[in-house]
């Protein structure tokens, strides 16, 4: 049975982005760098966990933001107040960061610092709920934000960036009390597809659960190899 042509485009790219993921990655385990992808769809508040996870990190992690966007660099310059480096890429029309992007931001990051320095890259993918899981960048865990206004079914509806997730953040737990929706249903909903993944559920407008999402970063950063003497 052949492959239709559309099909096998398909293959041919994500084979092609695999390989330059592999290649990203390599960069990041040379420099003893943990990179984690955060996804999900526009809104559900990628940019404000970064805002507090680099406020609250910044005295114990060496940061840095991969900031994916398809045009301005509105959530870059947010972000860049914090005092971490920024690296904005434009993506134009695509709905995704793929790994040939990401090597560019790492080759601007290469030639600005010494990222043998760094403990963490943050990337920030172009909200989508579908074609950031289906391409990685690069990173050592995917990291996907559902937010309470979404509903129950988007789990459902939406499979695979939750089935990719290690870790699943569902936020604006603030909004409950004002919305007709079961948190454990949802919850349950994600891990009928994935078991495993660690749901953490947060509001970056009272705080609550940001402590155990910065723990849960903190656990991810890599131990530096220690030199054969």
């Amino acid at each position: 049975m052949h492959q239709s042509i559309d099909t096998a485009i398909g293959l041919n790219l994500l084979h092609a982005n695999q390989a330059g993921a592999d290649h990203n990655r390599a960069h990041f385990d040379d420099w003893g760098i943990t990179c984690l992808n955060l996804m999900s769809s526009p809104g559900a508040g990628k940019t404000v966990l970064l805002e507090k996870t680099l406020a609250a990190l910044q005295g114990e992690l060496k940061m840095a933001v991969i900031e994916g966007d398809m045009t301005t660099e509105l959530d870059a310059d947010r972000l860049r107040q914090y005092g971490s480096p920024v690296i904005a890429i434009n993506t134009g029309r695509s709905c995704h960061l793929d790994s040939k992007m990401v090597a560019g931001g790492i080759h601007r990051f290469k030639e600005d610092y010494n990222p043998q320095e760094f403990d963490l890259v943050l990337v920030e993918n172009v909200g989508n709920l579908v074609c950031p899981a289906e391409f990685e960048v690069g990173e050592h865990a995917k990291v996907a934000l559902l937010s309470i206004t979404e509903g129950e079914d988007k789990p459902l509806k939406y499979p695979i960036m939750f089935q990719e997730a290690d870790c699943l953040l569902i936020t604006k737990i603030d909004l409950m009390p004002h919305l007709d929706i079961d948190l454990e249903k949802l919850a349950a909903n994600v891990r009928s597809m994935n078991p495993h993944v660690t749901i953490i559920p947060v509001s970056a407008k009272t705080g609550e659960g940001l402590a155990t999402w910065f723990s849960w970063v903190k656990q991810q950063i890599k131990v530096p190899a220690i030199a054969n003497v």
